[in-house]
């Protein structure tokens, strides 16, 4: 049996000597373990910060569990209406003691394997419709633990969220009617970087801690320190620990009945009710958690009544994460205005407001002159910058201006891949996938793997021409693996959007730069909510380089926009070759996926000889791979040459001017992209 690392070695800087201070992640965590109701904990954090470490080694600090001998289903025998397929039990039944579970849920998991499904062994093989269960129901009175969190598919995170906040799990399908207890502590881990929940799943974790690597070099080095020991003597290593976990152990049981006496007074209620409030949190998920918590964290310290040093450390872990708004919201609290809410300090006096001086505004056709002569000065401008030269800007450029504001993104419109594809389940492109609208069925994709679910329809019709070889004159069907059908579905898929952007001298106007960004925003956004990978390649001056390789973080993508420089020379046709380039290694890494290749550009191409006639030909070449593009046109002013539109017509791309990438102007028609 492997050896798992001692969690008060993870959480404690003491050693076993100390083994009550808890950090952040680790206090969330036993709150939620006394206090299920508290609704789990998401667990924030780069990479290499043991967020997994501390969630596989809590099963073995959490007190062992009574169960009734042979249940499936971990009924409690306790329980005086237990929901167990597997019951009823007598009263007299036998027990058994055992430690708690902790479940791992796999990113790839199908909906069959969370919820229980059809046993097909059974159906095939005897004709009887008997249930499997499936992880929610080994999970129960347990941990669901569920690394990279934020990669699951969004239906199951709702389906792991609405058990865990029901208690239980109702299965209708495939001939199956079942219903079970499915109360667990759920956990999930994620890495930012690779893209953020919806701010809807945010709000039904009930505790966010996030977690970073120390950069004191005393605690690193401590920390190696302990692993090295681990590593060298994994069992000696647990020994020396040993006393520390029992005493939380103990902790944890003495806090677990407890929790049911802790008195939470009608004041502490309207505290708690205030600092909602305060921090202006959507619906009222968030008050009755901060409750929870606050219960649990007095019980955690053997109080039997709330104080506010329990509201505090309760807000501080249940209302960060629903103060996002947008996808681009990083998650918070203001610990100063939390310490005046609750009466710790007087609130200071706001500053005085500091006005921007304003511009006179000006006619259409005098704005439109003023961006074509600034545009021009910039791109004719080869030396070197008049301000500094913001950091990420590509060697030699010239002519760079300092990065242009964003303004408020809108919503987009939606341009999509054309064709039918099988990537990842999302919310942009027609695809096959896993649900959706049933247009067909198939045989499974391989030996034990049903890949969706039955249809039954298709089985009995594939099995009833065999039936007289099979020796069958009368009774039930005689079936056989090759029989089984699964149904074929027509959904949506997540793509790859990449974005092109000209950023030279010609883009450099400063309400046209304005305009772009925000542009660029709004589709950014759009990418997040259709679960999209994003990734950035600009040119300008002498090249292009990739400001960001293709991720699931859109707000990376968004901090990146807004750093954005620009100035110099158009070399338009080395963007679309290092777009070209990028597409073709991520075809590698990820071939499922479809890309979408946004250009946004005036079409211009300034930089190199025969820099037009380069950039119809590397035009040309992504034509020739058929790779769904779109070409966003920034030319404005009263005068315009329409080259955005010639380079559209080399790429086979759809042509959109910037002004129409707001869904304002959509009269209800779905916008798909030529192919």
């Amino acid at each position: 049996m492997p050896q798992h690392y001692p969690f008060s070695a993870v959480v404690s800087s003491g050693g076993p000597d100390d083994p009550t201070a808890l950090d952040p992640m680790a206090l969330a965590l036993v709150l939620t373990t006394i206090s299920p109701g508290v609704g789990g904990v998401l667990v924030r954090g780069e990479k290499g910060t043991a967020k997994s470490t501390i969630v596989r080694a809590l099963a073995a600090v959490l007190p062992p569990i009574d169960v009734v001998a042979g249940d499936r289903f971990s009924t409690d025998p306790a329980e005086p209406h237990p929901r167990s397929p597997d019951g009823p039990f007598a009263a007299d039944a036998p027990t058994e003691t055992r430690p708690v579970r902790l479940v791992e849920l796999p990113v790839g998991a199908t909906e069959d394997r969370v919820l229980g499904s059809l046993h097909l062994e059974r159906a095939l093989s005897e004709g009887k419709a008997e249930y499997e269960p499936g992880l929610l129901a080994r999970a129960h009175r347990g941990v669901l633990y569920v690394d990279e969190v934020n990669l699951l598919h969004d239906h199951l995170v709702d389906l792991l969220l609405d058990a865990a906040a029901m208690g239980r799990s109702t299965v209708e399908r495939d001939g199956v009617s079942v219903e079970h207890d499915a109360r667990f502590v759920l956990v999930g881990t994620m890495n930012p970087e690779e893209g953020e929940l919806r701010p809807q799943l945010l709000d039904r974790f009930g505790l966010t801690v996030e977690v970073a690597a120390p950069r004191d070099p005393v605690v690193r080095m401590a920390v190696v320190r302990r692993r090295m020991a681990f590593d060298a003597d994994p069992v000696g290593f647990a020994a020396s620990y040993a006393e520390a976990e029992r005493a939380l152990t103990e902790r944890i049981a003495t806090a677990q009945r407890l929790v049911a006496h802790v008195e939470l007074t009608d004041a502490a209620l309207l505290t708690i009710a205030e600092v909602c409030a305060a921090f202006d949190v959507d619906g009222m998920r968030a008050d009755i958690v901060t409750a929870r918590a606050a219960v649990a964290h007095a019980a955690w310290h053997a109080r039997t009544s709330v104080t506010r040093a329990d509201i505090r450390a309760a807000a501080l872990l249940s209302l960060p994460h629903r103060r996002r708004r947008n996808p681009f919201d990083a998650p918070g609290l203001d610990e100063d205005l939390l310490d005046q809410l609750l009466g710790d300090d007087e609130p200071e006096p706001p500053e005085p407001p500091n006005p921007e001086p304003t511009e006179p505004e000006r006619s259409d056709g005098e704005e439109g002159e003023a961006e074509q002569s600034e545009s021009e000065a910039a791109e004719r401008s080869d030396g070197e910058p008049s301000q500094p030269q913001p950091t990420g800007a590509p060697s030699g450029s010239g002519g760079t201006d300092a990065p242009a504001a964003t303004g408020t993104p809108y919503r987009a419109k939606l341009f999509t891949v054309a064709g039918t594809g099988a990537g990842e389940a999302g919310r942009r492109s027609r695809a096959i996938t896993a649900s959706g609208r049933r247009i067909g069925a198939t045989k499974p994709a391989g030996p034990g793997a049903a890949g969706g679910s039955i249809d039954l329809t298709s089985t009995i019709l594939s099995a009833a021409p065999h039936q007289h070889v099979r020796g069958r004159t009368q009774g039930r069907l005689r079936l056989e693996r090759d029989d089984l059908r699964v149904a074929t579905r027509e959904g949506k898929e997540a793509n790859l959007v990449l974005f092109c952007v000209d950023a030279s001298g010609s883009m450099a106007a400063r309400r046209r730069m304005e305009q772009v960004k925000t542009a660029i925003l709004s589709l950014l956004l759009d990418a997040y909510r259709r679960r999209d990978k994003v990734g950035l390649v600009t040119f300008r001056a002498h090249g292009a380089q990739v400001a960001l390789p293709p991720t699931h973080s859109v707000d990376i993508a968004a901090t990146r926009l807004e750093q954005l420089p620009s100035g110099g020379r158009t070399p338009l046709a080395e963007g679309l070759l290092e777009a070209d380039r990028v597409l073709r290694l991520e075809r590698v890494r990820d071939p499922r996926r479809r890309p979408l290749l946004v250009v946004v550009t005036d079409g211009r191409a300034t930089h190199g000889p025969d820099a037009v006639a380069r950039s119809r030909q590397a035009a040309g070449h992504l034509a020739s791979q058929g790779i769904a593009s779109l070409v966003v046109d920034c030319e404005s002013g009263s005068f315009r040459m329409g080259l955005a539109g010639e380079l559209a017509h080399h790429l086979r791309a759809e042509h959109v001017p910037i002004a129409e990438v707001s869904a304002a102007d959509l009269t209800g028609a779905v916008r798909e992209r030529v192919a």
